[in-house]
């Protein structure tokens, strides 16, 4: 069922379709659009989907408490945009995957024998409900978070939604389903093992998987609670971007919480992507990579054709070995006194857990220690890791033949991921030779989540793919009304420079190897004198800024930023006469760059008239007198 409601401009007026995605729901809320309409026409828009995509649809009783709840919240705060600042996800209707708790809902974890009404919701709810969200559903799953495909559920097998003989890819299956026929703005899935990517991949979406421990994962029922992850699961990278921003953060209700703001922005544009040197695919799915292997060459990368086999092999520790014990201390009481319950596949792998002795766990930690510091040595080889979100699409029939077998294959590229602490975004790219969506993942290093959607947002922007099964594209969208928030990002410092520290020159590595980032090109105000300084090595020039009343001159620069925790080792790196002082900028902004003292200056050739250190070496390589 592919929806046909367009993706309303903001200002939608009551009786039209609702909005699907965030950033439009955002738009049409702030133009003035009846929130309370829109919002029962979502509602009728998830009755209308499989039965097998939900477990749990929001009653009435509780959908009308969220509307009088969002009522107050409106009444307290009449103007739009201070609403929607206060409460960034104000009316936005979403879905929850059924293992995760919402306060006087059920939870089943796709097990009627453990299903139980929650207590309290699980951070993540509270943090959405604080901003504002709608939940209309509790979506379907793999039992227990246990599979890839989507199909160990005893509420039904969702579907892709792009075809009703393929799997929509699990665990998260419905909450996948649900977003990509534009019935819900974004959901909550889960991800221990490729949970929030291999179904994204299969029904053209965003699956963002944050970095183990920045989404709280207190009232999360556990598959591997050391590994577990929260994931979005959005139309768009700027959604999932902005989801995050309101969902990541400390939780004090969790042990494993691990909150650690990266770089905003990859240190370089043009990235090193390592991709699998003999990649592991189905024959459909072969044209589509060499298509995104080219779009990233387009868009400037290089390409680094990387050995996965010991990636493989951390991967094999995550079902054959003893992290299969997670789960069985999650189902244990349910396992030993009603092993029915279980779906056969689920309790097949569960009960593997009784092979392994405690000595094996702590043997498998040491293992996945030393895999861990190998494997760091990858980001030396490589920025950004680029494959196939699966290897292939299979028919229910397929898994029917072969549950586990499937279920391994399908993660090849994404077991490793949270046993080495990583990032990743499942993005769409292409479409098979069958015709089915083709999706790629980027894997980034622990806490490069605000880099990793950054870079995302191009991807999606170069590929212009249609948003799930809605038939829109990115580029088709009118200009956004609301300002989309960006996940958290390490404290950094706007620096100028002017001279061997510009882009290329020789200098420049000092801040790429600190993780600086070009911002901007501009010049300074017309209030400068720019100077040769003789005897330097590299040859660099001096910055001075004239007296009142005195001529000067816009000076060429370029704006870094530069992480805070670098800046004291980059300082130790400036020789005098050279320093670190405050620079005004053409549009009358002040930030911190290269000055000049005085004195040094005394008999310095003036090298203003050229516009600035570029200008000056060029004349110089053409022969023009200094």
């Amino acid at each position: 069922m592919s929806s046909s409601s367009p993706d309303l401009p903001a200002g939608a007026a009551p009786g039209e379709a609702a909005p699907q995605t965030v950033q439009a729901w955002l738009d049409a809320i702030a133009g003035g659009a009846d929130w309370v309409a829109l919002l029962r026409e979502a509602r009728r828009r998830c009755a209308a989907l499989p039965p097998a995509v939900w477990i749990h649809l929001v009653d009435d009783a509780a959908f009308e408490a969220q509307l009088a709840q969002l009522a107050r919240l409106d009444a307290a705060c009449p103007d739009r945009a201070a609403l929607l600042a206060r409460h960034p996800l104000f009316g936005v209707p979403c879905a929850v995957k059924d293992n995760i708790d919402i306060a006087g809902a059920p939870t089943t974890a796709a097990c009627p024998a453990f299903a139980h009404v929650a207590a309290e919701s699980a951070s993540a709810v509270e943090r959405l409900q604080a901003a504002g969200a709608v939940w209309l559903g509790k979506t379907n799953l793999d039992q227990f978070a246990t599979g890839l495909v989507g199909t160990r559920s005893p509420y039904g097998q969702p579907a892709s939604a792009f075809a009703a003989d393929r799997i929509s890819g699990g665990s998260s299956s419905g909450s996948a389903v649900a977003v990509a026929h534009g019935a819900v703005a974004f959901a909550l899935g889960t991800d221990t093992a490729g949970s929030g990517r291999v179904p994204a991949g299969f029904n053209q979406l965003v699956g963002v998987k944050p970095t183990p421990g920045r989404i709280g994962t207190h009232g999360v029922v556990p598959a591997c609670r050391s590994l577990d992850c929260v994931s979005i699961f959005t139309l768009s990278v700027e959604d999932g971007a902005h989801v995050l921003s309101v969902l990541e953060g400390p939780d004090p209700r969790d042990d494993y919480t691990r909150f650690v703001p990266g770089p905003a922005v990859f240190a370089r544009s043009r990235l090193r992507l390592g991709v699998p040197r003999e990649p592991v695919l189905d024959p459909a799915y072969a044209a589509a990579w060499q298509e995104a292997l080219g779009r990233a060459e387009a868009l400037g990368h290089t390409l680094v054709p990387l050995d996965f086999g010991p990636l493989h092999e951390t991967a094999a520790l995550l079902y054959a070995g003893p992290w299969v014990a997670e789960r069985h201390a999650t189902v244990q009481a349910l396992l030993e006194a009603s092993p029915e319950a279980l779906d056969p596949a689920v309790r097949s792998i569960i009960e593997a857990a009784g092979g392994f002795s405690a000595t094996d766990a702590f043997r498998a930690q040491y293992a996945l220690k030393a895999m861990q510091r190998r494997h760091a040595a990858l980001w030396d080889a490589a920025d950004l890791l680029l494959v196939p979100t699966a290897p292939g699409h299979p028919r229910f029939d397929a898994v029917a033949a072969d549950p586990i077998g499937s279920n391994s294959r399908l993660g090849t590229y994404t077991n490793f991921v949270n046993l080495l602490g990583w990032c990743a975004l499942a993005l769409p790219s292409g479409t098979a030779d069958d015709g089915m969506p083709f999706g790629v993942t980027a894997i980034a290093p622990a806490d490069h989540d605000a880099a990793l959607a950054d870079w995302g947002r191009r991807w999606q922007a170069a590929a212009d793919r249609p948003m799930g099964a809605t038939g829109h594209r990115p580029a088709a969208r009118p200009q956004p009304r609301v300002a989309l928030r960006r996940p958290a990002a390490e404290p950094a410092l706007a620096l100028a420079v002017v001279g061997a520290h510009l882009s290329g020159l020789p200098l420049n590595g000092q801040l790429t190897e600190r993780g600086g980032h070009l911002l901007e090109a501009t010049q300074t105000a017309p209030r400068y004198r720019l100077f040769a300084l003789p005897g330097t090595t590299p040859p660099k020039p001096g910055l001075l800024r004239c007296a009142d009343g005195e001529p000067g001159h816009a000076i060429a620069l370029e704006v870094w930023s530069l992480p805070m925790r670098e800046i004291g080792s980059f300082l130790a790196l400036i020789p005098p006469p050279l320093g670190l002082g405050s620079l005004e900028l053409a549009d009358g902004r002040w930030v911190h760059g290269f000055v000049c003292e005085a004195a040094a200056l005394q008999g310095a050739p003036d090298v203003s008239a050229h516009g600035g250190w570029r200008g000056y070496l060029a004349a110089l390589a053409a022969g023009a007198p200094r």
